[in-house]
C-alpha cells in the first residue's frame, strides 16, 4: 500500500539539499542519470525500490532512513508480529498489476546494528523490483514460503515456489517478481544491510 501523504519527491528534494549536493552531483554518487533524480523530485514519476534505492546510495540512506529516519528498531532479541519495521508502505511500487499495492518488506529488528538485515517480504500478483536491476555490495539469500517468485540474477532466471530458496553475490544484477496468481511470501537475509 502507499502512503498518499507521503511526498518521495519533495522528501529527496530536501535530504539532497541538506548534503549539500546538486542534482548533477547526486546523479554521479549514485550512478543514474541525471534526468532521473528530476523525474522523482518533481514527482513525474515514481520510482521502483531498485531505482530508489540507487538514489538513496548517493546519499548514503537506506529505505528506512528515507521514510522514517525518526523510527528506532526495537532491541530485541524477541520481536512480535507488530514489532517488525515497515520499508515500503510509502513506496508506490512500478509495475505493479494489482491496484491495492505491489508488496510489503518488514525488517526484524535494527539492521545496521547487527549487520545484518532479515526481511519479511509479501509480494502481490504482479508486483516486481523494477526493470532497473538491484545491484549492491552484499550477499543474499531467501526462502519462499508460498507463492511463486521469479528470481532473475545476472542471465539465470528461475520461479522459485514453497520450499525453494535462492543464495547469490548481490553484486551481480538481480531482480524478483511475483508470478503466482496469489501473493507470494518469502523470508530472507542480507548482509551488510541494503534497503
Amino acid at each position: 500500500m502507499t502512503d498518499p501523504a507521503f511526498d518521495i519527491g519533495a522528501r529527496l528534494l530536501a535530504m539532497r539539499r541538506a548534503a549539500g549536493l546538486s542534482q548533477r552531483q547526486l546523479a554521479k554518487r549514485a550512478g543514474v542519470p541525471h534526468a532521473q533524480i528530476s523525474i522523482v523530485e518533481t514527482n513525474r514519476s515514481s520510482p521502483s525500490v531498485a531505482t530508489l534505492r540507487k538514489i538513496l546510495s548517493g546519499l548514503n540512506l537506506t529505505l528506512a532512513d528515507f521514510f522514517d529516519p525518526e523510527r528506532t528498531a526495537p532491541e530485541g532479541p524477541f520481536f512480535d508480529e507488530g514489532d517488525l519495521v515497515d520499508l515500503t508502505s510509502k513506496l508506490s511500487v512500478a509495475g505493479a498489476q494489482d491496484a491495492t499495492g505491489g508488496f510489503s518488506f518488514r525488517q526484524i529488528g535494527d539492521a545496521r546494528k547487527h549487520n545484518l538485515q532479515i526481511l519479511h517480504e509479501v509480494y502481490q500478483p504482479g508486483a516486481d523490483t523494477g526493470e532497473t536491476r538491484l545491484e549492491h555490495f552484499s550477499n543474499e539469500g531467501g526462502y519462499v514460503i508460498e507463492g511463486a517468485l521469479e528470481v532473475t540474477v545476472g542471465d539465470q532466471v528461475r520461479v522459485l515456489t514453497a520450499g525453494q530458496s535462492y543464495l547469490f553475490d548481490s553484486r551481480i544484477p538481480h531482480r524478483f517478481r511475483n508470478v503466482h496468481p496469489g501473493p507470494t511470501v518469502v523470508i530472507s537475509a542480507c548482509t551488510p544491510p541494503y534497503l
